[in-house]
């Protein structure tokens, strides 16, 4: 805070800025800590505890950065972490109903203590496509949890650890001489305007889950269903017509035509028997006996001569 001397402090932006830095030093809190860089009285960087355990960020200590704009506090300043969380993504400015993404629900009393209680609040909760925000397993966040503490920002020349030991010493010395004081709640508006936020994300979801499935099962659907014949052009049915009619007609047999005559089976063999003997048959007959008769006749003729 050396360069406080650099900036008009009637001007109301600077004015709130200066107090805001000066009460986070003067009642700092064991779980966070946030304050301007020297040269940039817009640009803070905060370091959080993750929530306590059960939680996967139990022991978990990280750094990140916040920008002010020049119109603060009647508009949100925004956030990104510089340390790996595995519940947000690495620089890059996250949505939260207290960043600027989302100005309708910002209101100038906040401050930059109410947002880092609620972003330590809000780490629990499912990302559900919040901008900025990434689904990690279990084992990855705790594994993230135990290293982060070692990580050093370039600009404050600290590791995590070392800052939020400082910040619990200096806590320590204020409680024994002052008591313990409670620390800021997360405001109850806020709150509602974050779950609400996820419920409509989680909607958005949803309906757009909704409809992917419903495109892919009417895609399936018009791949297994055959597609219909195209009725015949004008042009095709006339010809089909003329070709029919020309089939009848040479089906039916002329008026002046002779007609086809009619053939009849042969009658059966036990018919015929029963009509009686044919004629050729008599005459094979005949002359079977005539040439009988005619070797009796000569054999009785030797007979005789003997």
């Amino acid at each position: 805070m050396s360069t406080r001397g650099q900036f008009n402090t009637k001007n109301p932006t600077i004015k709130r800025i200066l107090k805001e830095a000066s009460e986070l030093s003067v009642s700092p809190s064991p779980d966070y800590h946030a304050e301007p860089l020297e040269d940039n009285i817009f640009e803070w960087h905060f370091t959080i505890k993750g929530p306590d355990s059960p939680s996967a960020y139990a022991g978990g200590i990280y750094h990140g950065r916040i920008i002010l704009p020049p119109q603060y506090p009647l508009r949100p300043p925004n956030f990104r972490f510089l340390t790996p969380t595995g519940r947000f993504e690495v620089n890059r400015e996250i949505c939260l109903s207290i960043s600027g993404h989302h100005e309708e629900t910002w209101q100038p009393a906040w401050g930059v203590r109410t947002a880092l209680v609620a972003i330590r609040s809000f780490m629990d909760t499912d990302a559900k496509g919040q901008l900025g925000g990434i689904e990690c397993s279990r084992d990855a966040r705790e594994r993230m949890a135990r290293d982060s503490g070692k990580w050093t920002c370039s600009g404050c020349g600290k590791t995590n650890a070392e800052i939020m030991k400082e910040r619990e010493e200096a806590v320590k010395e204020i409680e024994e001489t002052e008591g313990k004081r409670k620390d800021e709640e997360v405001p109850e508006e806020l709150r509602l305007a974050y779950r609400d936020e996820l419920g409509h994300k989680a909607e958005a979801e949803a309906e757009k889950f909704d409809k992917g499935k419903g495109k892919a099962m009417d895609s399936e659907a018009r791949q297994e269903t055959p597609t219909p014949p195209e009725p015949p052009s004008q042009a095709a049915a006339s010809v089909a017509a003329t070709v029919t009619a020309r089939t009848v007609a040479s089906s039916r047999p002329a008026s002046n035509a002779p007609r086809p005559t009619t053939t009849v089976p042969a009658p059966p063999l036990q018919q015929m028997v029963r009509q009686g003997p044919d004629r050729s048959l008599a005459w094979i007959d005949t002359c079977i006996w005539g040439v009988v008769a005619a070797l009796l006749f000569m054999v009785i003729k030797k007979f005789d001569v003997l």
